[in-house]
């Protein structure tokens, strides 16, 4: 196993992420791969020790005193067989475990506070450290233990995620993109680096860099295109953040309960206090003083509960958001090495580096298809909506059509109907007019029948003028 270190560590004693033993970085570095593209910075190798002081039992095991053996290439069935592996959660911790330590820490510290519970009549002012902390948890004992359990709980939780943050920062150290492979990533050496993935240490590859890199080589392996690698790393880059935000759902919501909890024993404590006020002889001073004693107390005792329920809080946010801080700068690394590292080392044919225009040709070829492809979608998608909107434009003529027959027919129906009864009118007055006239011709035929031969003398009357005499 290769592992990377930065140049201050030479001559430093450190761990193996891998096994746990201890290893002996040599204090010139030796670095046998050709230097990295586009100025990044070449990975130091680790090289072990001498034989005779090498712990792991090889002297090869760890660093590149390895005999150089050639690298298998990946064939459509081994690539099949793959399968990748059973990825753990990486930042939420086991609920039952964290319960079952907070719980077990909760019993402990309540079991050394026990002893230091003062005397029953002993005063306040004189109490011990240790007796005021002990007085603290078991005055209210509901509202006191609720908070001690809910805090020993969040921070067993911070313990495990610390734990599984150590796990990622091991698995940092890994050089799971070896030089010697290639100082590029193409379409005939990709098998080789997924490889290489499946051969690290099961108990650091099941993280979230190696994860990542795996996928996104394998992606590259089929698609065999950079830019849907970087989105895939950007998308999972996404995810894994939205997952580290969500393991915090639960500590903030004790980082907000104890608080609560201290208040409503307070409140629970002025309640009691109030209650037990009794001024009913105002004349005896020592009733007086008594009473105001016990209010005075049940106000001091009615306190601690908040006072309790804001230290815990203020201990609980302090390592809460230092454990996000570091979790987020472990995935800004990452992400800077998926950006740094693994994505200019990823060549798709997209460029005519070194006189290749093989891989150019095959990339417009791809890229003229896929363009191909999407206009002769969208043409048929056209195609279906200009149809569309000609069957719909036909509907609607021939409902149209439809209408304006249908209106003229009741037009010339009307018209018709309308000309008949006028004509029928007009018929019918004629008949009667002319029926009045044969009524009258009748009945002067019959006068002139009845006058025959008889002769009307008419007789002229002369007119009286204005000045003559009658």
């Amino acid at each position: 196993m290769q592992l990377k270190a930065e140049p201050e560590m030479a001559g430093k004693i450190v761990r193996c992420p891998g096994c746990n033993s201890k290893l002996s970085i040599p204090t010139a570095v030796v670095s046998a791969t050709p230097p990295p593209p586009s100025g990044l910075p070449a990975p130091s190798e680790v090289s072990p020790p001498p034989a005779d002081n090498d712990a792991f039992g090889a002297e090869y095991e760890h660093g590149t005193s390895a005999p150089e053996q050639p690298l298998p290439t990946s064939s459509g069935s081994e690539r099949g067989e793959r399968g990748g592996w059973e990825e753990i959660d990486p930042t939420n911790p086991n609920g039952f475990l964290s319960f079952a330590i907070g719980f077990v820490l909760f019993l402990a510290w309540v079991g050394i506070l026990f002893p230091f519970q003062a005397p029953e009549g002993t005063s306040p002012a004189t109490y011990t450290g240790m007796q005021f902390v002990a007085s603290l948890f078991y005055k209210h004992m509901l509202v006191s233990f609720t908070n001690t359990l809910f805090f020993t709980w969040a921070m067993s939780i911070l313990y495990l995620k610390l734990q599984k943050l150590s796990h990622q920062r091991k698995a940092l150290l890994l050089d799971v993109l070896p030089w010697e492979m290639g100082a590029e990533i193409n379409r005939d050496n990709v098998g080789q680096f997924i490889d290489n993935l499946y051969k690290l240490p099961h108990r650091l590859r099941d993280s979230m860099m190696v994860n990542r890199i795996r996928k996104a080589l394998e992606l590259f392996e089929v698609k065999q295109n950079a830019g849907d690698v970087s989105n895939m790393l950007s998308s999972q880059s996404d995810i894994d953040s939205m997952r580290i935000g969500g393991s915090y759902a639960l500590l903030k919501a004790f980082l907000w309960a104890i608080p609560i909890l201290g208040f409503i024993g307070t409140v629970i404590g002025l309640s009691h206090a109030i209650g037990g006020m009794n001024f009913g002889n105002m004349t005896d001073l020592k009733e007086v003083t008594s009473t105001l004693g016990k209010v005075t107390g049940g106000l001091g005792t009615a306190f601690d509960a908040t006072l309790l329920g804001l230290v815990l809080a203020m201990f609980l946010n302090f390592p809460l958001n230092t454990m996000m801080k570091a979790e987020d700068d472990c995935l800004n690394d990452i992400d800077s090495f998926c950006n740094e590292v693994l994505l200019p080392r990823l060549n798709d044919g997209g460029s005519i580096a070194g006189g290749d225009t093989t891989g150019i040709m095959d990339t417009l070829v791809k890229a003229v298809a896929n363009a191909q492809k999407d206009f002769l979608v969208d043409l048929n998608s056209l195609s279906k909506q200009i149809k569309e909107q000609a069957d719909n434009l036909d509907k609607r003529a021939a409902a149209h059509q439809q209408r304006v027959d249908s209106e003229f027919a009741i037009t010339l129906n009307r018209m018709r109907e309308d000309m008949t009864n006028a004509v029928n009118d007009s018929v019918k007055s004629t008949t009667d007019y002319t029926r009045a006239l044969a009524s009258g011709i009748q009945s002067l035929n019959n006068l002139l029948s009845e006058l025959g031969g008889k002769q009307i003398l008419i007789h002229q009357v002369k007119k009286k003028g204005w000045f003559s005499k009658s």
